[in-house]
């Protein structure tokens, strides 16, 4: 779903964008998210974004003069040159209404939660300063959108880059959709290790 809503974003500001993946398979190995990062600048990519949680996509991106987004927190002090956002994980609301949940005696666990802006549980921070003014304004519509319901990421027509239609026109996702998601949106290339 990341790669997908990474692709989606960055062709909503130019459709010809496309997206190389490398796979590390853990959540924190700077080593690997080192050595990935490092394949995809000399494959050519121009920005580089991650699923991981160490700065080590960063580091590597300043140090051969790329540009690239943090995730899961603000990640700007560690390299500020090549630094063009973070998206921020916020769990407190979660955790605030599981807790809520558990001492009124409800029913808590195994529980699907797809908590974002609205809830205050993902943000978009740190823009760089040199991301131009018409960008940073579409971002702020967008967030507005998701904060109020009314953007959806899962919109169609999506198509997956096989060409067959995933999510028909004017269609939106549902979760159980989402959760089981094996495919890479149009643009993205080659295809999700396990994926029949």
């Amino acid at each position: 779903r990341n790669i997908d809503a990474f692709t989606l974003g960055a062709q909503s500001v130019n459709p010809k964008i496309t997206t190389k993946v490398v796979w590390v398979n853990e959540w924190f190995n700077p080593p690997k998210e080192t050595e990935a990062a490092t394949s995809l600048i000399n494959a050519g990519v121009d920005v580089l974004y991650h699923n991981t949680n160490s700065p080590a996509v960063l580091k590597t991106a300043q140090e051969r003069g790329k540009r690239a987004l943090g995730y899961n927190s603000d990640m700007s002090s560690f390299a500020p040159k090549a630094h063009l956002a973070s998206s921020q994980i916020n769990w407190a609301p979660y955790y605030i209404k599981t807790i809520q949940d558990v001492l009124a005696g409800k029913p808590v666990g195994n529980q699907m939660a797809w908590w974002g802006v609205k809830e205050g549980a993902i943000d978009i921070v740190s823009m760089a300063d040199d991301i131009p003014a018409d960008i940073k304004a579409k971002v702020a519509d967008v967030k507005a959108g998701l904060k109020d319901g009314s953007f959806k990421i899962w919109k169609g027509p999506i198509m997956d880059n096989t060409g067959k239609v995933q999510i028909k026109a004017g269609e939106v996702a549902d979760d159980k959709f989402l959760g089981g998601l094996m495919f890479y949106v149009a643009g993205v290339e080659g295809s999700i290790p396990g994926a029949k």
